[in-house]
C-alpha cells in the first residue's frame, strides 16, 4: 500500500471535455482475494485550506507495463468496501501522527 508520507505522486485524469485534471494519489491497495487495484485520489490544485475538506475520488485500476488504466466504481458492495478501506487508513495514519507528535 502506498501512503502519503513520501513524495506525493501525481495522475491526470481528462475530464468530459477532454482537459486533463491533475489529482494527486493518497493511497492504493489490493485486494488479496479479488486482486482487484484501487486508488484514491484528490484534486492537486484544490485550494481546500483544511485536509478535511478535500475530496477524495476512488477508482479500480489496471497496470500493464506503462499504461493505467481507470474505472468508475459503480458497484454498491465495491464502494462500501473502498469506503471502509478508506476510514481504516485514515484513523491509522491520524494514530500514527498523534503517537509521533506525542513521542
Amino acid at each position: 500500500m502506498k501512503n502519503h508520507e513520501s513524495e506525493p505522486e501525481y495522475i491526470y485524469i481528462p475530464d468530459e471535455e477532454g482537459n486533463e485534471d491533475r489529482f494527486e494519489i493518497l493511497f492504493t491497495f489490493e485486494r488479496d482475494d479479488t486482486g482487484k487495484k484501487y486508488m484514491l485520489v484528490t484534486p492537486a490544485d484544490d485550494d481546500a485550506e483544511d485536509a478535511e475538506e478535500q475530496e477524495v475520488y476512488a477508482f479500480r485500476y489496471e497496470e500493464d507495463g506503462d499504461n493505467l488504466t481507470i474505472h468508475l466504481i459503480e458497484d454498491e458492495e465495491e464502494w462500501d468496501m473502498v469506503e471502509e478501506m478508506f476510514h481504516t487508513i485514515m484513523e491509522e495514519t491520524e494514530d500514527e501522527d498523534s503517537s509521533s507528535a506525542n513521542g
